[in-house]
């Protein structure tokens, strides 16, 4: 799977538990980190913790991706999901306001997943 196709499912799979806000930054030629950053709000600890398990348990059943390091589960109002080539950001909105990723990565391309239409959802493969 590559890594356009996993930020690809992983949005998906974030809007199936009800992710506010859903965004992917591609970020590919910014750094080497990583590919793609996604960016999810929920509206409570709980959601948080609901969307968080739900993807991890998903990708992993599915085996599309491995799971290499997760933070902020403890607290749950900011949960880092990485899988090196996607690193899912999972916030409480205002811890998402707060730390502005979107501003940060300001260079970025920024893919918004619209909540009517997530079957159209495709991101572009970059060659």
């Amino acid at each position: 799977m590559t890594s356009t196709q996993l930020a690809e499912r992983l949005a998906k799979l974030a809007w199936e538990k009800k992710g506010q806000n859903i965004e992917v930054l591609d970020v590919r030629g910014l750094t080497d980190v990583t590919d793609y950053y996604l960016v999810v709000s929920g509206e409570s600890e709980l959601h948080v913790k609901a969307i968080t398990d739900f993807l991890q348990d998903q990708v992993s059943k599915s085996g599309e991706a491995r799971l290499w390091h997760k933070e902020g589960y403890q607290k749950l109002n900011w949960v880092v999901l990485d899988y090196i080539d996607v690193v899912v950001h999972i916030f409480q909105q205002q811890k998402r306001e707060f730390y502005a990723l979107e501003k940060l990565w300001g260079d970025a391309r920024i893919i918004r997943l619209e909540e009517d239409v997530p079957d159209k959802f495709v991101l572009e493969e970059q060659n």
